[in-house]
């Protein structure tokens, strides 16, 4: 079940500040693209909301409860990374299942539901094969499948497609796209055609500050700060 995503106040130090103050809000159920050039802070940001790493200050609540980086907390934030990252030696199928043993599930119960979220991102009858063996669009869906089977509240992914040729992506986008009625998505991308594409909400991100956040149409039409229109509009970055 979906439910609203509060980052306020957050930043983040490694000798200077990587992020800086960052404060949005994503609904429940909302889509938001966190956009920027390299090394402003947005996969660090996303990893703070994933409990993977730790803000040096300010805080992430999920549905009203803060983000904690512990075991109860990972269960119910789904991540996607920008590599794969299935173990090669296992099946599509069992890498799936590696993600619900801590759920306690039986053998059985767990084949069952690594099948299901599979068929759900379009790889039924893939679930035997290693992943040396399908191609890398196919992969990243069956990372997202991974992401889903612990039956995350948020969604979070960073640049799913960044690898993949325009067919892969564009399947990637139509499974993204399927899933923004259940689940807060927040994705990181340096693709501003993607971000118009499948956001409700876009955030710009430059030198670990957030310049600005608000309706993916008004962003790329009629941003309000100067240094977001140089960005969209191909004049910086």
């Amino acid at each position: 079940m979906a439910v609203t995503l509060e980052v306020t106040d957050v930043g983040k130090d490694f000798l200077i500040p990587i992020i800086d103050r960052v404060s949005f809000t994503a609904e429940a159920g909302e889509f938001v693209c966190l956009l920027g050039p390299n090394g402003c802070g947005k996969t660090t940001l996303l990893r703070i909301i994933g409990g993977l790493e730790a803000p040096t200050r300010g805080h992430v609540l999920l549905g009203g409860e803060p983000v904690a980086g512990d075991d109860r907390h990972r269960r119910t934030v789904g991540v996607v990374f920008q590599e794969d990252r299935l173990l090669p030696w296992l099946t599509v199928r069992r890498n799936v299942e590696l993600v619900l043993k801590p759920r306690g599930l039986a053998a059985t119960e767990r084949r069952e539901t690594a099948a299901r979220y599979l068929r759900m991102v379009g790889l039924a009858g893939f679930e035997d094969y290693y992943p040396g063996r399908v191609s890398g669009g196919m992969r990243q869906r069956a990372a997202i499948a991974r992401a889903l089977a612990v039956e995350p509240d948020v969604l979070l992914m960073d640049e799913p497609a960044s690898a993949l040729d325009p067919i892969a992506t564009a399947k990637i986008e139509e499974l993204i796209h399927e899933l923004k009625a259940e689940y807060t998505i927040v994705i990181v991308t340096h693709n501003m055609q993607q971000a118009a594409r499948v956001s409700d909400a876009t955030a710009y991100f430059y030198l670990g500050r957030l310049i600005e956040v608000g309706p993916t149409e008004q962003i790329f039409t009629n941003p309000s700060r100067p240094e977001t229109e140089d960005y969209v509009t191909g004049r910086f970055g």
